[in-house]
């Protein structure tokens, strides 16, 4: 495999409610993060762990920002001591309502 065939394959993750932002690039969280949330909702998840590590804060700030941003997003708040302290992001996601299942995926 090419350095250029592994930046263009695609990655998968498991939505099982838990992403580990230390295999990602920051400029992929942007649009990663919403739709890994959609996916979650779709599985009926909707308690997510986002783990963006202590390290600056920079990429806890930008998940924040996305988070703030997303409808579906009910609340958020740092993971207490047993699911990652400050290194982890808790999120409560809202539950698909009938309109939204009703709308075809594209």
């Amino acid at each position: 495999m090419t350095e250029e065939n592994e930046k263009t394959d695609p990655i998968e993750i498991p939505i099982d409610g838990t992403l580990d932002l230390h295999t990602f690039n920051p400029k992929e969280v942007k649009e990663l993060l919403p739709h890994y949330l959609e996916a979650c909702r779709g599985k009926g998840i909707r308690e997510v762990r986002i783990i963006h590590g202590k390290g600056t804060g920079m990429l806890r700030e930008m998940v924040h920002s996305i988070l703030k941003k997303i409808p579906a997003v009910v609340s958020f708040k740092l993971g207490g001591e047993n699911a990652g302290g400050w290194g982890a992001t808790l999120v409560i996601l809202k539950p698909i309502s009938r309109d939204e299942k009703s709308i075809p995926n594209d």
